[in-house]
């Protein structure tokens, strides 16, 4: 089997410019998990940005070097080299909260009811945010179109 380059590796990425705030994406997301439509229980998040007037979406990154794995004390979350997604193993998690706490965007989220903390396993590789996202603000790109996107999008605008 071939191994996928890192820049090549599959990841979400998001277009605020597309985003109408219609949240399908978190629909998607929860029936997917948990067969229910429950915002609350989707595992990214539109939120309304109003100092740039745009919705914005709160997601994993599927980060390079993620902390939340180097954080985990019990090593219930693990990145996967050949996918680059990070995954939390729930049989493994024991619910400390700390992959939240350290992760830049709190993205990991406590669900009471099985007393673990979950997050974006990408879907086993269909991510339904993705698929379900009509005006294309969440689709799946290459980690190196995500940096390309990234750059241009946000830390142009920095400098």
């Amino acid at each position: 089997m071939l191994k996928t380059s890192k820049a090549q590796q599959k990841v979400l990425l998001y277009d605020p410019k597309r985003c109408t705030g219609c949240r399908y994406c978190e629909i998607a997301c929860a029936f997917y998990h948990f067969k229910v439509i429950d915002f609350e229980k989707a595992h990214l998040h539109i939120e309304f940005d109003e100092r740039k007037v745009e919705f914005e979406a709160i997601y994993c990154q599927h980060c390079d070097e993620p902390v939340c794995v180097a954080a985990c004390p019990n090593d219930a979350i693990t990145k996967d080299e050949e996918t680059g997604w990070v995954k939390i193993n729930p049989s493994i998690c024991i619910g400390c909260k700390t992959c939240t706490i350290v992760c830049p965007l709190s993205v990991p989220w406590f669900n009471e009811a099985f007393h673990v903390s979950m997050k974006c396993d990408f879907c086993d590789g269909d991510p339904q945010c993705a698929k379900f996202c009509s005006p294309q603000a969440i689709r799946v790109a290459t980690r190196e179109e995500a940096w390309e996107f990234n750059k241009k999008n946000y830390l142009e605008v920095l400098t």
